[in-house]
């Protein structure tokens, strides 16, 4: 086994069109997947690559460095369209987790239950993919492609989350299940943001995650949301099929069960972004 730890992006790019590596970022979920057997691949660590930290914006976009921590995300000055993932960064394990996780590594591990994907989606994120022949941009919801599986070629490297400044526009909140109030994956959970115009949603984005293969935007609602005053979000959610869901059976709850909450988290996450954007209550935490 080999182990290689760049700290310019350039070299990092190069090691990876030699051979195939496994990527370390943060690590939180890496090592715990070894159990108690020993590596089996060449290690590229990115820790030393500096230039993937923090959070800055360009003309068109808010731009999340792969190496950037949970902790990083919520201390950050973000518009309130980014509450939400500042609340799901709040509920990534303990404090000493969201230290040393990553955004990116949030993403690549691919999780179902991954508490970043759902707020990234309603925001309308890219992930930027570099390798020594050139950058590509692909919409998260296309990057994602199942349980531990991501359109990232292995000698590609997610370099950067973008947001379209488009659509860091609005409120938003972030509702999550579990069986316990903390450290817990979930059992489904919620993200909604909503842009208010005289008292009635204009442009709403909502999607909900562990209650597929992969988080998934739920189209059907958001459509059914515009021109909807606070009162009519229950009878709208509903109301919806919620077609673009497919949960499973498994050990935390059944299918039938994650459908039925997966409804009533993304009712609350939809009332209490409506409320806060017109001012009218405060912000509560994540769980449900």
């Amino acid at each position: 086994m080999d182990y290689a730890r760049p700290t310019e992006l350039e070299e990092a790019l190069g090691l990876l069109c030699s051979r195939r590596w496994t990527i370390l970022a943060g690590g939180t979920d890496f090592y715990p997947a070894l159990g108690a057997g020993p590596l089996k691949s060449d290690v590229l660590d990115i820790n030393g690559l500096s230039a993937l930290e923090g959070i800055h914006e360009t003309a068109t976009h808010i731009v999340i460095g792969a190496r950037t921590s949970w902790s990083a995300v919520i201390d950050a000055p973000l518009p309130p369209a980014f509450d939400m993932l500042k609340l799901a960064a709040r509920e990534v394990g303990s404090v000493q987790i969201q230290n040393a996780g990553t955004v990116a590594g949030n993403l690549c591990n691919a999780s179902p239950a991954a508490d970043g994907v759902p707020p990234l989606l309603a925001l309308d994120a890219d992930v930027e993919l570099r390798s020594a022949e050139g950058v590509r941009y692909l919409p998260l919801a296309d990057f994602i492609l199942g349980n531990r599986k991501t359109a990232r070629a292995p000698n590609e490297l997610l370099t950067a989350i973008r947001v379209p400044r488009a659509s860091a526009r609005g409120s938003s909140g972030f509702v999550k299940l579990g069986a316990r109030r903390y450290l817990v994956i979930s059992i489904a959970m919620a993200a909604a943001r909503v842009v208010i115009d005289g008292g009635r949603i204009a442009e709403a984005a909502v999607s909900v995650g562990s209650c597929s293969a992969v988080a998934q935007r739920l189209s059907g609602l958001e459509a059914q949301l515009k021109g909807a005053r606070v009162a009519d979000i229950r009878s709208a959610v509903a109301s919806c099929d919620l077609s673009e869901l497919s949960p499973i059976d498994d050990v935390r709850g059944t299918a039938a069960y994650r459908l039925e909450a997966a409804r009533e988290i993304t009712a609350r996450a939809l009332e209490r972004t409506f409320e806060r954007a017109l001012g009218v209550a405060p912000e509560r935490g994540a769980m449900a």
